[in-house]
């Protein structure tokens, strides 16, 4: 069976429910339980995104994402872990930036920035979209602490963040595109949230899944999660045996013509 939750209106790639809920949008979760290497886990699972955390990682699920014909959804190099040692696992809410020259007398330039982050909910990611210019730093160590508050799962962003030393005490997982103490007043302001955008050349939907680690960052569709999902817990546990079969020196030409995981 299936259940629903609300989201403020984007396009999606997703299932969608028209009418009575105007300016928002149906996003139908799967409760459901699937068998991913052994376990029975859905989004519905409190254990959900600790599982995948626990279990799968960024390069497994990039040749997954390959095998089905999605190869264009890791971010680039130059978006890395603020901290390497931290995992990120959470479900993107998309925050679209725009370039500024200006600070307007009596606008609040933050707006949808603070709306967006106080409607954080538990085990979602800040994804901001800013482009390619390098002037705007749209994530700190105030924007950390309120997000962690509101028990989001870390923050994704192709603009800078700084307040690094802060962040990093924090153990707040953050991905980024680059390192600088601009803030974004009048450089860059949100002008949509839960909206598709692209982050770093990636497209990016409110709902999907984000998963971070030291080799990188990479955004798993909704329509192809638990595809992706479950051959990626496959996958591992083909690895797994891999590893011990080449351990106790098997030739690596016959393990991977057993497994052919490599």
């Amino acid at each position: 069976m299936n259940g629903a939750i609300l989201r403020p209106a984007c396009s999606s790639r997703g299932a969608h429910e028209p009418g009575a809920d105007a300016g928002y949008r149906r996003v139908w979760i799967r409760s459901a339980p699937l068998s991913w290497g052994g376990d029975m886990i859905a989004r519905s699972d409190p254990d959900f995104l600790n599982r995948i955390r626990d279990k799968l990682y960024v390069a497994v699920l990039s040749d997954v994402l390959d095998e089905v014909g999605y190869r264009s959804q890791a971010l680039p190099p130059r978006i890395r872990p603020l901290d390497e040692e931290l995992v990120m696992v959470g479900f993107a809410r998309t925050g679209l930036y725009r370039d500024v020259y200006q600070v307007v007398p009596g606008e609040n330039p933050y707006e949808l920035e603070i709306a967006l982050i106080d409607d954080l909910k538990p085990g979602e990611v800040p994804v901001l979209g800013c482009g390619m210019t390098g002037r705007i730093a749209p994530w700190g160590e105030l924007l950390s602490t309120a997000a962690r508050a509101r028990g989001a799962a870390g923050c994704l962003t192709d603009g800078l963040v700084r307040d690094i030393k802060a962040i990093r005490r924090m153990g707040f997982p953050v991905f980024h595109g680059g390192i600088g103490p601009l803030d974004s007043k009048g450089r860059g302001k949100v002008v949509e949230i839960d909206g598709p955008i692209e982050c770093a050349g990636v497209r990016v939907e409110s709902g999907d899944l984000v998963v971070g680690d030291a080799d990188g960052v990479l955004v798993i569709p909704r329509e192809v999660e638990d595809e992706v999902l479950a051959r990626a817990f496959a996958k591992v546990e083909g690895e797994d045996q891999t590893r011990l079969e080449l351990e106790r020196g098997d030739l690596l030409a016959t393990v991977f013509a057993r497994h052919g995981i490599l």
